[in-house]
């Protein structure tokens, strides 16, 4: 993989979006981030910066695609948002089905560190971001996790420069696109497996181009459930009632391409 230019991820997101499309309704939870329109797209609420910001009357009947936009902006708010805006249209069972062949009945009941664990085992692995249970990886592999908020044992980010081009696999959640360090996360780990893991997922092809070897995000399938679920303040139970967990390997995205 060559350099990444550093916006040239988040223009051809934004891209894939219709210009005509609007946004039906927004919700601001309290660990994630809601947009309607094609479908209902997730991000992670930001854990940091200003809680100042108010977007009344910048949203709702607002074109998907200027709202896209704010993916780039310095603000993680406004950045979450415009990433829940970009995943309710790219992350819709019908898109997903038609652009990636995802056949739901074969998609894996577990998250990708579990279905991965074999892979893993004997070799260096590193996790960008905190995930759940990822203790359970550590007898099994070299696990080093990095984050902003280190808990005890994590290291802090700025060890992605000395660690990631040493790793076999690297695990990034997908809220590096909110802070804008997933370009410099994957030329670090242009030597690894790498692996883009969460809610905030953007399952597009268009991340293939960059280095990145499964695509593991949240399609919502049953939008009532988990709408009403995110108002309630829900943290993960979205995740056993109304979404469905999506793993798309770049290997089989290019067989299905290449299929007459």
């Amino acid at each position: 993989m060559g350099e990444v230019s550093k916006w040239d991820i988040y223009d051809k997101l934004i891209a894939s979006i219709p210009d005509d499309l609007r946004i039906e309704a927004c919700l601001t939870g309290l660990s994630w981030f809601l947009v309607r329109s094609k479908g209902v797209g997730i991000a992670m609420t930001p854990p940091e910066g200003s809680r100042d910001y108010c977007f009344t009357g910048k949203i709702n009947g607002a074109p998907v695609k200027a709202v896209a936009q704010w993916v780039k902006s310095w603000n993680y708010f406004e950045a979450a948002m415009g990433l829940a805006a970009i995943n309710s249209v790219i992350n819709t069972p019908q898109r997903l089905e038609e652009t990636l062949a995802v056949k739901w009945e074969e998609q894996p009941p577990k998250d990708v560190f579990v279905q991965m664990r074999e892979q893993l085992r004997g070799k260096k692995v590193a996790v960008i971001g905190h995930f759940r249970d990822l203790e359970l990886l550590a007898p099994l592999c070299e696990l080093s996790i990095l984050e902003r908020r280190p808990q005890q044992g994590d290291y802090p980010d700025p060890a992605c420069e000395y660690i990631l081009p040493q790793q076999d696999f690297v695990f990034i959640t997908a809220t590096t696109l909110i802070n804008k360090t997933l370009p410099r996360l994957l030329e670090l780990s242009r030597n690894a497996f790498v692996v883009l893991a969460g809610p905030s997922t953007p399952l597009s092809p268009v991340l293939f181009e960059y280095g990145i070897d499964i695509l593991a995000g949240t399609a919502v399938v049953e939008q009532q459930t988990v709408w009403r679920l995110m108002q309630e303040g829900d943290r993960q139970e979205f995740f056993d009632t109304g979404a469905k967990m999506v793993q798309v390997a770049a290997k089989d995205y290019s067989l299905f391409r290449n299929t007459p």
